[in-house]
C-alpha cells in the first residue's frame, strides 16, 4: 500500500508534464488543485479540442482527470462564444453534462442559449430554453431564468432575439401568466418585444381559452405602442366569439356609427369598453386618446365612449358638454350615445327627463333598443310609477324586444308587493310564450312568495313545480314560502315532504321555518312531532323566540 501512494503521485506529475499541464497533486486527498494558470490551460485545451472535432470517447480519455464544476463550464462556453465556435460549444455543452457527477445550472444554459442564438442556431437554443424552463417551473423561480439572461447578455455579446425566443417558448410550454409576466418584466430592463412574439402569445393563450389575459396582453400592446396587424385582430375576433360578446359589440358600434365597422374598428371598441367597465376610466380615456391619433376608431366612436366614460363617473352634466361639442362638430346623435343619457336620468331619479329623451329619440327617427327600456321600466319602478313601467314593458314586447331578467324581475317584485301578483304573472306568461326570454330563480321566487302572501298554495305549487321543469334550482327561500302555504292550508304531510327535500339538498333552514312547521303541529295536536321537530333546532343551533312553548311541555330556554 505505501508503494502505491509513492507511485502514483509520480505517474500523474509526469502523465502531467508530458500534457504541457501544470498542476499541483495533494497526495492526501488524490485531487488535482487547479491554479488559475492551470485553469486556463484546461480552458484552452478543451475549447481547441471542440474546435478540433475529436469525438467523445477521444475527448473522455484525453479530459478524464478535469473534474467539471458550474465556473469552469462557464469559463469554456465564453471562449467558445464566438458564432463560428457554436456547434463546438453545443457539443461541450451536451458532453459535459454526461460527466460523471455534473448538473449544469441555469448560468451555464443561459450562455450556451445566448452563444446559439448569436449563432442563429435558434431551435438548439429554444430546446435548451424549453428544457431550463421545465427545470425551473414555479412561482418562486418565476423571474430566474430571465435574470440569468439579462446578466449574461452582455458578456456573450448577445441580441435580443433570445428574449423573443424566450416568450415564445413560454408560449409553447403554455406557461402563459408567466410569459406575460416575463415580458412586462423585460420592458422595465429596456427590452420590447415584436409583434411577432406578442402575437404567438395571444394566439396560444385565446386558443386555451383565457380570454381575460388575452385582452390584457392586447391593453399592455397599445399602451406600449405595439400595435396590432390582420394576425392580431384576427386573434382578438375569436376570442370575442368564444366569449359571446362579438355580436354585442357590433350592434353597440351599429348604433353609433349607423354602418358595419371594420374588425380592427371592432376588437379596439371593445377594449376601451371593457376596461370602463371595470372602472378604470382614466386608463381607458388615455387609450382611447392613443387609439384616435393612430386612426384606429372614429372620432364619433371615441365621443360616445367618452359619454360612456362620464356617466359612469355620474357626471351627467360633463357628458352633456362632451355631446353638445359632439353635435357642434358636425356628428349626428346617435341612439346609444341617447340610451346612455335615458339610463343616467333614470339612475338619479328624473325618470320624466329620461321619458323626454325617449321621444325625443323617436322624433330624430332613432330607434329604441332592449337597453333603452330596461332604463325606464327600472327608472318607473324606483319612482314608484307602476303602471308607466308596465306600459313601457308592454310597449317593449310589442316592439318585438324582451325586457333582460333583471329589470323584470323589479317590476314584479314591485307589483307583488302591492298586491297585484295576478298582474305579474300573467305578463310573465305573455313574455314565456315570446321566445328568448329566460326567467330566473329570482323571478319565480318574487311570485311564489307573492302567491304564498295571499295564501294561494295552488299557484304556489303550480310556480314551484314550473321551476323545477325549467330546470331552475329552488333555493331555500323557495322552499320556506311553499311550505309555510302548505302549513296555513293544513298540509302538514305535504310541507314535511318538502322540508325533508330541503334537508337532502342541506338547504338552509331558519328558525323562523322550523317554528311555523312546529306551531302548525302544535295545533294539530302531534305533540310528538313538534318536540322531535324542537330537538332538531336545538341540535342546529338555533333558539325558538315562540314564547308559548313552554306551556306545552318545550324546555324552557
Amino acid at each position: 500500500m505505501s508503494l502505491v501512494r509513492l507511485l502514483v503521485p509520480s505517474l500523474i506529475s509526469k502523465s502531467l508534464k508530458s500534457c504541457g499541464k501544470l498542476c499541483r497533486f495533494d497526495p492526501q486527498s488524490f485531487k488535482l488543485i487547479h491554479t488559475e494558470a492551470t485553469t486556463v490551460n484546461i480552458v484552452n485545451a478543451i475549447s481547441n479540442s471542440f474546435r478540433s472535432g475529436l469525438n467523445w470517447d477521444m475527448l473522455t480519455r484525453k479530459f478524464h482527470y478535469v473534474e467539471f464544476d458550474e465556473l469552469l463550464v462557464e469559463k469554456i462556453l465564453l471562449e467558445l462564444k464566438e458564432p463560428i465556435d457554436a456547434k463546438p460549444a453545443l457539443g461541450f455543452f451536451h458532453w459535459s453534462s454526461h460527466k460523471s457527477n455534473f448538473e449544469h445550472g441555469i448560468c451555464s444554459y443561459c450562455i450556451i442559449i445566448h452563444i446559439l442564438v448569436r449563432a442563429r442556431l435558434n431551435l438548439d437554443a429554444r430546446a435548451l430554453i424549453e428544457s431550463v424552463l421545465k427545470k425551473n417551473f414555479g412561482d418562486s423561480s418565476r423571474f430566474l431564468v430571465v435574470d440569468s439572461l439579462l446578466s449574461s447578455y452582455k458578456i456573450t455579446a448577445s441580441n435580443p432575439f433570445v428574449f423573443e425566443l424566450l416568450i415564445q417558448s413560454y408560449s409553447r410550454l403554455r406557461m402563459f401568466e408567466t410569459g406575460f409576466d416575463v415580458c412586462c418584466y423585460l420592458e422595465e430592463h429596456g427590452f420590447s418585444l415584436s409583434l411577432a412574439t406578442f402575437n404567438t402569445l395571444i394566439h396560444v393563450v385565446q386558443k386555451s381559452d383565457k380570454n381575460t389575459l388575452v385582452w390584457k396582453i392586447y391593453e399592455h400592446m397599445i399602451s406600449k405602442r405595439i400595435y396590432p396587424n390582420g394576425v392580431t385582430v384576427r386573434t382578438l375576433i375569436s376570442s370575442l366569439c368564444k366569449e359571446g360578446k362579438l355580436q354585442n359589440i357590433v350592434e353597440i358600434l351599429d348604433r353609433i356609427h349607423g354602418s358595419r365597422c371594420s374588425p380592427s374598428v371592432i376588437v379596439n371598441t371593445s377594449l376601451i369598453l371593457r376596461i370602463l367597465d371595470e372602472g378604470r376610466i382614466e386608463d381607458g380615456m388615455e387609450l382611447l386618446k392613443r387609439l384616435l391619433q393612430k386612426n384606429m376608431v372614429f372620432d364619433t366612436i371615441a365621443y360616445s365612449l367618452i359619454v360612456y366614460a362620464k356617466l359612469k363617473l355620474g357626471n351627467l352634466g360633463s357628458a352633456w358638454d362632451v355631446y353638445e361639442e359632439m353635435l357642434k362638430r358636425g356628428f349626428r346623435p346617435n341612439a346609444f350615445v341617447h340610451t346612455l343619457f335615458i339610463g343616467g336620468y333614470c339612475r338619479e331619479g328624473r325618470v320624466e327627463e329620461a321619458h323626454c329623451l325617449m321621444q325625443d329619440m323617436e322624433d330624430m327617427g332613432l330607434t329604441p333598443y332592449e337597453e333603452t327600456y330596461d332604463y325606464l321600466i327600472k327608472g318607473y319602478v324606483k319612482s314608484g310609477q307602476l303602471e308607466e313601467s308596465l306600459r313601457n314593458c308592454e310597449k317593449m314586447i310589442e316592439q318585438g324586444f324582451i325586457p333582460s331578467c333583471s329589470a323584470f324581475n323589479e317590476l314584479i317584485e314591485k307589483l307583488c308587493k302591492n298586491g297585484d301578483v295576478e298582474k305579474a304573472n300573467a305578463t310573465l306568461t305573455i313574455l314565456l310564450e315570446k321566445k328568448g326570454f329566460l326567467p330566473n330563480e329570482i323571478t319565480y321566487a318574487i311570485l311564489i312568495d307573492g302567491y304564498g302572501e295571499k295564501g294561494d298554495v295552488q299557484e304556489v305549487l303550480k310556480l314551484f313545480y314550473e321551476m323545477e321543469n325549467k330546470l331552475l334550482s329552488p333555493g331555500s327561500s323557495v322552499f320556506s314560502t311553499l311550505i309555510k302555504s302548505l302549513c296555513q292550508s293544513g298540509k302538514l304531510e305535504e310541507a314535511e315532504k318538502y322540508f325533508e327535500i330541503m334537508k337532502h339538498r342541506s338547504l338552509d333552514r331558519n328558525d323562523c321555518l322550523y317554528e311555523t312547521m312546529i306551531v302548525s303541529y302544535i295545533e294539530k295536536g302531534d305533540k310528538k312531532r313538534a318536540l322531535r321537530l324542537h330537538s332538531e333546532m336545538v341540535i342546529e343551533g338555533l333558539r325558538p323566540n315562540c314564547s308559548h312553548f313552554g306551556d306545552i311541555g318545550f324546555p324552557n330556554w
